[in-house]
């Protein structure tokens, strides 16, 4: 693990917690960060980061294309990410 991505998360986790649910009694925050974080992000996301080098580094190379690719592969992550935010806080005011 890297010790800044670490921390920052686990900053995110305690001054966050309104965003988690905790069923396991044991005063741990359920969610992110956790193992399964660091193996999407770290083992199962390589090929996308491959991806992302190969638009930059390959030949040949067309920076407004590879700009463009990025900008709306970045936009389809921030709208899906948005959308389960508003689902877990729905859920959260509908069934508790």
């Amino acid at each position: 693990m890297i010790p800044g991505v670490y921390a920052a998360t686990t900053w995110l986790a305690t001054n966050l917690l309104f965003l988690f649910q905790d069923y396991h009694g044991d005063g741990s925050v359920a969610g992110f960060p956790g193992p399964g974080t660091w193996l999407v992000f770290g083992v199962i996301l390589v090929p996308v980061y491959v991806m992302l080098l190969a638009w930059f580094l390959g030949n040949p190379r067309d920076v407004r294309t590879a700009l463009l690719g990025t900008g709306i592969f970045f936009g389809l992550i921030v709208l899906l990410w948005t959308a389960m935010l508003i689902q877990t806080l729905l859920i959260g005011v509908i069934f508790y």
